[in-house]
């Protein structure tokens, strides 16, 4: 079995499936007791992924299904809300995802009245993305409630600001 250090990060590995977590315990110390690891640095990572999973799905079930949005709709409709005008290259690489996956995205949305595209007065090959007045409506009565579950969630955090530090940290070292 881990040691004390080892055990919490065995504790902390465990994705959701059908395995419990004493059983990915006892899998992850037959696996890797051979090897010589930093399982601490494994058990930040780890939990990291299992964490923004989980909150990601929560959010979804809660706050974002009932209005009809996906995660990668809400991330758009945030980042155009936050800096409209603004370029659909800019959107992409803020939200972490492909021009093909924004494209239908845009689609979507544009089909429901949420945002409008048009192109840049500066460079015609470019395309701005504004919020119309239904997508600002929707941005400024959703996002209240999106941030009650955002503290609904970190309400066992004893130290947000410490804790949003140390995110921040780990984004600057990998970006």
């Amino acid at each position: 079995m881990f040691g004390a250090e080892r055990k919490g990060s065995a504790t902390l590995l465990a994705m959701a499936g059908p395995h419990t977590l004493a059983e990915t315990e006892r899998q992850v110390t037959e696996r890797l007791s051979d090897l010589t690891l930093d399982y601490e640095a494994m058990a930040v990572v780890s939990n990291l992924f299992r964490a923004a999973n989980s909150v990601r799905n929560h959010l979804e079930r809660t706050v974002l299904a009932p209005a009809d949005l996906t995660w990668t709709a809400f991330v758009v409709l945030w980042v155009v809300w936050i800096w409209e005008p603004v370029e659909t290259r800019v959107i992409a690489a803020e939200g972490g995802f492909s021009k093909a996956t924004l494209s239908g995205v845009l689609t979507t949305l544009e089909k429901r009245g949420l945002v409008e595209r048009a192109r840049s007065t500066t460079d015609g090959r470019l395309v701005d993305v504004s919020l119309t007045p239904v997508g600002e409506k929707l941005m400024r009565g959703l996002f209240p409630k999106f941030n009650a579950e955002e503290r609904a969630v970190t309400q066992h955090v004893e130290d947000l600001g410490g804790a949003a530090a140390m995110l921040r940290a780990l984004t600057e070292a990998t970006e």
